[in-house]
């Protein structure tokens, strides 16, 4: 499962909390590097954001509920605006070859991926997920993706204490 996480207030302390988090419960593959953007949607700090691949045995609305007590549990309350600042957020994007679409809670894969700060990250630690029923792989829609550009995108952040550099440099610390 891919999961999106972002945080615009003190995410130097929620962003790597809820990895440990995420590492206590499942079996975390993959983590990208963290990534600062702009806000989008409203006009708020600048968000840092990151990707991470897990191993995980629960369903997705099983998983969608234990991801939101995460959020919960570090301040994330839902009857803010949707497009509002927060202490943590963290999206399923990717769940196998799974497709929901419709009424509910989720929307597997994620619309958010047309945006730099949840695809980036993912093309980082997962570049040749294809999307389900056949569709292109993270990294090609990266491509199309980096020939529109995104006035928002911005390079690797520091958050955390996980050292990252600027541009395309490799992560330095994890």
């Amino acid at each position: 499962m891919a999961l999106s996480l972002g945080s615009n207030l003190d995410a130097a302390v929620h962003l790597p909390a809820a990895i440990a988090a995420l590492r206590e419960r499942f079996t975390v593959l993959a983590e990208s590097p963290v990534y600062r953007n702009q806000a989008v949607g409203f006009a708020g700090a600048d968000f840092f954001n990151s990707a991470v691949i897990i191993d995980c045995d629960l369903e997705p609305l099983a998983l969608h509920a234990w991801l939101h007590a995460l959020e919960a549990a570090h301040g994330r309350r839902r009857d803010q605006p949707r497009f509002s600042d927060r202490p943590l957020d963290i999206d399923i994007v990717l769940f196998d070859d799974l497709v929901l679409a419709g009424p509910g809670p989720l929307q597997i894969p994620r619309a958010e991926l047309q945006y730099a700060f949840v695809l980036k990250p993912l093309v980082d630690i997962a570049a040749d997920w294809a999307l389900p029923e056949g569709g292109p792989t993270l990294a090609q829609l990266w491509a199309v993706h980096a020939e529109r550009g995104d006035p928002r995108w911005s390079a690797r952040a520091q958050c955390g204490g996980s050292a990252v550099a600027d541009g395309e440099a490799p992560l330095a610390s994890r």
